[in-house]
Parts: C-alpha cells; sequence; structure tokens
C-alpha cells in the first residue's frame, strides 16, 4: 500500500498533441475535429442504411452495424477530451475520469478485435460453404457471435481496468501521452508497489495478448481457406469478383492488427516515445475515419447484395 506521508493522486495531466507533432494549434485542432466528425457522421450513415434498406439485411452487415457503433463509441472515449485539451491550457483528467476512458478504450478495442475474426468467419462461410450459408450464418449465430465478442471486450475492460486502478497513486501524475497509455501510466504508481505492478501489467498483458492473438489467427486461418477457395475458381473474372467482396474487410484488418502490431510488438531498440504518439494518433483518429470510406463504397452499400435473410430471419 502507499506510503501515508503520501498524497493519493486525484487527476492526472496528458501532453498536449500539439507539443508532440510541434504543428500549429489551430491546424492540429481542425485536423482531428474534422476527422472525428467524418467518423461519427460516415458510421451514422452506414448504420441508418443498413436499417433502412431492407436489401442489406446480410450478416455481413448486421457485423458492420455493430463496427460502426463500436467506432463511434471507440474514437467518442478519447478524442473529445483531446479537443477539450486543445482548448484549455488545462490538460488534467481525474483519476475517476481516467479509469472511465481506459476501461471504455480496451473495452471497445478488443471488442472490435473480436468482431473483425467474427466477420472473418463469415466471409469464410460465404466463400466456402456457400449452399450452408443460411444455415450455418443464421440470424441466431449472428447475435450470438455478436454478443460473445461484446462480452470478452467487457471482461477484459473490467478486468485490465480493476487491476490497474486498485494501485496506489502518490504522485507525479503527468502522463507523457494525449490520452491514457498503459506503461506509462504504471510507471506513475508509487515505488513500493513494484511487485504488485509486474503483477498488474503481466495481467493485463496477457488479457490483450491472448484476446489479440488468438482474433488474429482465427481471421489469418478465415483469409488462407478463402484464398484457396477464391484461386480455385476456373475463371479470371469470378476470382476478381470473389476477391473484389473481402477486399473491404481484409483492408479494415490490415490497418487495425497492421498498426496495433507495429505499436506493441516492434523491438524495444526501436522504440521512441514520439513514434509511439504519431501511431496512436492513427490507430485512434486516422483508421477510424478510414473505415467508414472502406466500407461505404456504391458497390459495398447500394450495388452489391450479398446472401441474406429470408423473411423468416428478418
Amino acid at each position: 500500500m502507499a506510503s501515508r506521508n503520501h498524497r493519493a493522486v486525484t487527476q492526472f495531466f496528458f501532453v498536449a498533441l500539439s507539443n508532440i507533432l510541434g504543428l500549429p494549434f489551430f491546424s492540429l485542432f481542425f485536423l482531428v475535429l474534422v476527422f472525428y466528425l467524418f467518423t461519427l457522421v460516415g458510421n451514422i450513415v452506414i448504420i441508418m442504411i443498413t436499417v433502412v434498406d431492407r436489401a442489406l439485411r446480410s450478416p455481413m452487415y448486421f457485423f458492420l452495424q455493430n463496427l460502426s457503433f463500436l467506432e463511434i463509441g471507440y474514437t467518442s472515449s478519447t478524442i473529445p477530451k483531446m479537443l477539450v485539451n486543445f482548448l484549455s491550457e488545462n490538460t488534467s483528467i481525474s483519476f475517476l475520469g481516467c479509469a472511465t476512458q481506459m476501461y471504455f478504450f480496451s473495452f471497445l478495442g478488443i471488442t472490435e478485435c473480436c468482431l473483425l475474426a467474427a466477420m472473418a468467419y463469415d466471409r469464410y462461410v460465404a466463400i466456402c460453404h456457400l449452399l450452408h450459408y443460411t444455415a450455418m450464418i443464421s440470424r441466431g449465430v449472428c447475435l450470438q457471435l455478436s454478443a460473445v465478442c461484446w462480452l470478452i471486450g467487457v471482461l477484459v475492460g473490467v478486468g485490465q481496468t480493476i487491476f490497474l486502478f486498485t494501485l496506489p497513486y502518490c504522485g507525479p501524475n503527468r502522463i507523457n501521452h494525449f490520452f491514457y497509455n498503459l506503461p506509462l501510466l504504471l510507471k506513475l504508481a508509487c515505488a513500493d508497489t513494484y511487485r504488485n505492478e509486474v503483477a498488474v501489467y503481466t495481467i493485463a498483458v496477457t488479457f490483450i495478448a491472448v484476446t489479440f492473438i488468438t482474433t488474429f489467427l482465427l481471421i489469418l486461418v478465415s483469409y488462407v481457406h478463402i484464398l484457396h477457395a477464391i484461386l480455385s475458381i476456373p475463371s479470371a473474372a469470378g476470382r476478381s469478383k470473389a476477391f473484389s467482396t473481402r477486399f473491404s474487410h481484409l483492408t479494415v484488418v490490415t490497418l487495425f492488427f497492421g498498426s496495433s502490431i507495429v505499436t506493441y510488438l516492434r523491438p524495444k531498440s526501436r522504440y521512441s516515445l514520439n513514434t509511439d504518439k504519431l501511431l496512436s494518433l492513427f490507430y485512434s483518429v486516422v483508421s477510424p475515419m478510414l473505415n467508414p470510406l472502406i466500407y461505404s463504397r456504391p458497390a459495398q452499400l447500394v450495388k452489391r447484395r450479398g446472401p441474406y435473410y429470408s423473411k423468416e430471419n428478418s
């Protein structure tokens, strides 16, 4: 426990984003705001289209609705506070506020990770088991897969947040980042909690690593089978059409897992805090903005109609 001579930390301070990139204040504020608004509007439009258009009642668009909800929450857990920090010299966040931000960012990030795996499974069945698609990916199965994804996200988010914020913090309270960062936050814990720090960090990283690696492997295996099935199509036009219908999901998977792998799995010898901040900016601001662009192509939401539910399943 923390020493009684130390005062418990009641708030933390973030580093202003302008201090990280060295760009003019107005340019950064406007850029982040535009990206955030585009993310919100783009995902809301996708949700509305997939709800209103009965021809888009396929499992793929059901999962896409979930993904859009996730992206709205995921970006809203960090960007509004980032924008507020642009407008104020006070970059503080309360202890509870930091815990809340960490919970929602972890919860929604892990849920998205799992949902991308569920979407990969849906595409695998659509390509490799087309004749059994409606039986294997029924509405009930979609609901179950979605519920499991959200449940895993909740459990990992709760577990990580509880483990981390039961540590005593007695100062300093400056987080050298523009939103919560697990390793940097752990370094602020009181010095006499080294063993607890190691235990908490190990448990938190294990939670995330197991989920991340498992979902990544599921996606990888699914796409190996998908690629094999596509290459087995005799005509070049058929192969091109089959691959184009999977391109959007594959692009989003690459952006999500690619940025995460580069951020968390690169060698320590190449670690740079500024590089880490830039990568964090990419996967928390830029990547979510690109997803609506990728999924809302006319060929995706207007021209193409994938396998969809019968009236009984609608």
